[in-house]
């Protein structure tokens, strides 16, 4: 694993601003965008099943397929390094024995456990609705996005998140399956070109209570 440029954690946070604008000529390495990604896994996710799915979009190619679908986003698309398509996996739990059998493997549970983790919650996810599931994959890819953002900082590069794109359309013009992978956000990252913008957040008597 690459190193990162900076473990201050109070910068990457303080320091975080939302980029539409690159240095085009800064590129990012598959092996150093498989790290950033691999931090970004590390959050937490329903049940463990981590159903966040990645499509990175560095080619000139996928970024003249994706520009049309972003219309809005035009620089970003452009001179970022690479626009990444956060989706969410309705089928995740197919995963179960990937995940928990890695578990078992490198013992972090008894099998009993995970026996009883597969007995607790494949009913569940027979059952649950199409609707829930959606609610569950956009919490979870909200989580992995920001702390994908997070962990491109550590990294030296920024981003923006961006939500207004044809998400009715993205994941099958990329050959996706739109029954089953639900569009999160669009996310590009690169070498800011400018600084960005602060901005006001509220304090905190004004956002939280204590009972």
């Amino acid at each position: 694993m690459t190193t990162p440029k900076s473990n201050d954690f109070s910068e990457i946070v303080r320091g975080r601003r939302s980029i539409k604008k690159y240095d085009p000529t800064v590129k990012i390495s598959k092996e150093e965008m498989e790290d950033i990604l691999t931090l970004a896994t590390t959050a937490p996710s329903s049940v463990n099943m981590q159903p966040w799915r990645f499509l990175v979009i560095d080619s000139p190619e996928g970024k003249a397929m994706l520009a049309p679908l972003a219309r809005f986003n035009q620089t970003q698309v452009e001179t970022s390094a690479a626009m990444i398509a956060v989706f969410g996996d309705i089928n995740n739990f197919e995963k179960f024995e990937d995940i928990y059998g890695k578990a078992v493997e490198e013992g972090h549970m008894p099998l009993e456990v995970k026996e009883g983790i597969y007995k607790s919650f494949s009913g569940y996810f027979e059952t649950i609705s199409r609707e829930e599931m959606e609610d569950v994959v956009l919490v979870d890819g909200g989580l992995v996005s920001m702390q994908l953002m997070l962990a491109a900082r550590a990294y030296g590069y920024d981003t923006n998140p961006i939500g207004g794109y044809e998400k009715d359309k993205i994941a099958e013009a990329f050959g996706l399956d739109k029954e089953r992978y639900v569009p999160v956000m669009l996310i590009s990252i690169g070498k800011a070109a400018d600084t960005g913008y602060k901005s006001v957040r509220l304090p905190i008597d004004q956002v939280a209570q204590w009972k």
